[in-house]
């Protein structure tokens, strides 16, 4: 770790997405650690104190040129997970990342973290991955010092993609993608520690791509997954009903059907679910001298489902 405290090294930092789940964490995280923040969002936000908040998304160059202002850091997480064609993907992956490039180079801001996606590592398999490749070449070619960083599957208090998988855990049964995958797991706060800890930037972090994970090696079967969410909820593990992918396929429209735009379980997305191998790189972890995963996945979903409960959304 750094030795001087990043708020002295960071005084402002410009953060998109900061409305949203993983966006939300980094900036309680960044105003924990008493730094400042400019951030974009859509509706007006209660005032905080660390905050300034502009009004505009990532097609609006006058709010992404005022929240750049002065940072000396842009931290990128805003995107679009879920999207009914690929346009909307390309306007809020690749569109969105070229915006937000573009306005840091002009205020002169000259770090730019970027969230990507583990999915861009297997762009053919769906467009939401596709255009995360494709941002990620953006930001490569940007001449800013920057650092890419590639989840794997995100989830904790607030996450509302992994909520209905909670809520059939409940029963007693998961649905689960057939075929023996397995997938890496990391909780949202550690993560967030993550993007602010790479901040100061150096030798070990500029220009370079990681995938960051929970630290267990070979990641967590799906059955596992089903297992641990069912612990959380229950006290039991709960069954993980492996679907083929025509029954996936046949879900996504199910979904689709009954819940139109707001459908979690898109056609796009049971693309890259399919994929058998969503497990991160032990070569591109994060160095452990600059960060280390604190929440060990079973933890992590019980806070989760505690989380959920005292919300009221399970």
């Amino acid at each position: 770790m750094s030795s001087l405290p990043l708020a002295q090294q960071v005084p402002r930092i410009a953060l998109t997405g900061a409305t949203g789940f993983l966006g939300g964490a980094v900036l309680e995280e960044a105003l924990a650690r008493g730094m400042v923040v400019d951030a974009l969002t859509r509706r007006d936000q209660p005032r905080r104190d660390g905050v300034t908040w502009m009004r505009g998304d990532l097609a609006d160059r006058d709010a992404l040129d005022e929240i750049m202002l002065g940072a000396e850091v842009a931290i990128h997480v805003a995107g679009v997970v879920n999207a009914p064609d690929t346009a909307e993907f390309v306007a809020g992956n690749v569109d969105g990342t070229l915006a937000a490039l573009e306005a840091a180079k002009a205020a002169g801001v000259p770090r730019f973290v970027f969230v990507s996606s583990l999915s861009a590592r297997e762009p053919q398999l769906s467009a939401y991955g596709a255009s995360k490749a494709r941002a990620e070449l953006l930001v490569k070619a940007s001449g800013l010092d920057w650092t890419i960083v590639r989840p794997p599957w995100i989830y904790g208090p607030g996450d509302r993609d992994t909520l209905d998988m909670f809520k059939a855990a409940r029963i007693g049964v998961v649905p689960v993608p057939g075929g023996g995958g397995r997938a890496s797991m990391i909780y949202v706060h550690d993560l967030a520690r993550l993007l602010l800890d790479l901040i100061p930037g150096g030798e070990f972090v500029t220009h370079r791509v990681f995938e960051p994970d929970d630290g267990r090696a070979r990641g967590w079967s799906h059955v596992e997954i089903a297992g641990l969410m069912g612990m959380a909820v229950r006290g039991r593990r709960a069954l993980a009903l492996q679907l083929p992918p025509f029954a996936m396929r046949a879900a996504a429209r199910v979904d689709r059907a009954l819940r139109g735009p707001r459908a979690k379980l898109t056609a796009d997305r049971v693309g890259y679910m399919l994929h058998p191998n969503w497990v991160v790189s032990a070569t591109a972890r994060p160095p452990r001298a600059i960060w280390r995963p604190m929440i060990a996945t079973p933890e992590g979903l019980t806070q989760t489902a505690e989380w959920y409960r005292e919300a009221g959304w399970l």
